[in-house]
């Protein structure tokens, strides 16, 4: 809890005539003394009648206020509680925490010599360049063929473990663990076909039952849909963006869903408007058609200048974590945390040069080929990305 809310707490029992500290405890027992009546010989603040008052009463009476204001109100209201207060919140408005999803896609495997078929078993292992030290992995959910002549084939994967981490952009599933000679595999832009998820936290459930209360009517309004769409895992309901000016004529709108890391592909965009569409949570005359966020592509040149004597091998790993850096603000993986790309907003480059500088004292200088984003209804993604020492 904040200093301003504990404040804002306190003050309301001091509101109610409760008092909150030591000072203001014996002054209202003094008055309950004088009131009743009861004379008191020696009335000093170190007499033994007070004393007993203070071990019997003040402080025992002063436990439970404070436990009061830092956790019965605390848990009170949707804005402060947490944990399982906050999940009773979220009942009462028919919600209940979304729970961790493991990522499912699906890889292209390819080959060089297609003369004869190969098999792809189930349960083969492919996994991710490192990234600031980790390292993700996917697992093949069928068995696939190639049979003679096919060059590649597309097999269904599963992480390994749940979490939105795992949810990285293109090209960065590359290697087996254990190597199938002549076989290259990786994950293209629209691999990613169930996001996976962290389990929601407190924030994001907090957002989704202040969502609910603008819902609670069931008239068809943004924060309906805005419920709908951020039932399914891996969507914030900060990601969903409309479009309303009726872009396919009178009673239509637009709703456009991002992903804090990865894109979504077709089949998850279809499988949200199904439920919006086949299942009947439109409006008389309503139609709202889902899309991914429309993406900009971006090509990007970026110099690095290191301090003095820093070794050939340092700098080999600098360009390659920078790299990682700058994809993290794209989006593309969440083992960095810059600030990110949004839409309707100025993507400033000068910014992550300090961000990155920060983290790697080694770099002296930073130089980016592009000023700024202004992103509107789209998000910006990378085209080509190079990093490289400065010449």
């Amino acid at each position: 809890m904040t200093d301003e809310n504990r404040k804002a707490f306190e003050q309301l029992a001091i509101d109610a005539g409760i008092p909150t500290n030591e000072t203001s405890l014996n002054t209202k027992l003094a008055e309950i003394t004088e009131d009743a009546g009861l004379g008191i010989n020696n009335d000093s603040n170190v007499s033994p009648f007070w004393r007993f008052v203070r071990a019997a009463v003040t402080v025992p009476v002063l436990w439970l206020i404070n436990f009061m204001i830092d956790h019965v109100l605390t848990q009170a209201f949707v804005k402060t509680a947490t944990g399982t207060f906050l999940e009773w919140h979220a009942w009462a408005v028919n919600l209940v925490r979304k729970a961790a999803v493991k990522a499912q896609g699906q890889l292209q495997f390819s080959r060089t010599d297609t003369s004869v078929a190969l098999q792809i078993p189930m349960g083969t292992v492919v996994r991710s360049t490192p990234i600031n030290g980790v390292t993700y992995r996917l697992v093949t959910t069928a068995d696939a063929l190639m049979a003679p002549g096919e060059s590649s084939v597309v097999v269904p994967v599963t992480a390994q473990a749940s979490g939105a981490a795992h949810n990285l952009g293109a090209g960065y599933y590359i290697l087996l663990d254990v190597p199938i000679a002549g076989v290259t595999v990786t994950n293209l832009s629209d691999w990613l076909l169930v996001p996976g998820a962290n389990e929601e936290t407190d924030d994001e459930l907090r957002l989704r039952i202040r969502n609910q209360y603008s819902a609670i009517n069931q008239w068809h309004t943004d924060a309906v849909y805005r419920a709908i769409i951020a039932d399914f895992a891996g969507v914030g309901t900060g990601n969903i963006f409309f479009e309303h000016d009726a872009p396919r004529g009178p009673g239509t709108a637009n709703a456009y869903v991002l992903l804090d890391i990865g894109n979504p592909s077709a089949q998850f965009i279809a499988d949200i408007q199904s439920v919006i569409t086949d299942d009947g949570n439109h409006g008389h005359g309503d139609d709202l058609q889902v899309f991914a966020m429309p993406e900009t592509s971006n090509d990007l040149t970026c110099d690095l200048w290191f301090v003095a004597n820093t070794s050939t091998a340092d700098k080999t790993q600098l360009l390659a974590a920078v790299e990682d850096v700058i994809r993290a603000a794209f989006r593309e993986n969440t083992d960095y945390q810059p600030t990110l790309v949004y839409p309707w907003s100025l993507f400033s480059f000068s910014q992550l040069a300090r961000e990155i500088q920060e983290l790697f004292p080694a770099i002296q200088n930073i130089d980016f080929s592009l000023p700024q984003i202004t992103s509107q209804m789209d998000i910006p993604r990378l085209g080509t990305l190079t990093v490289q020492e400065a010449a």
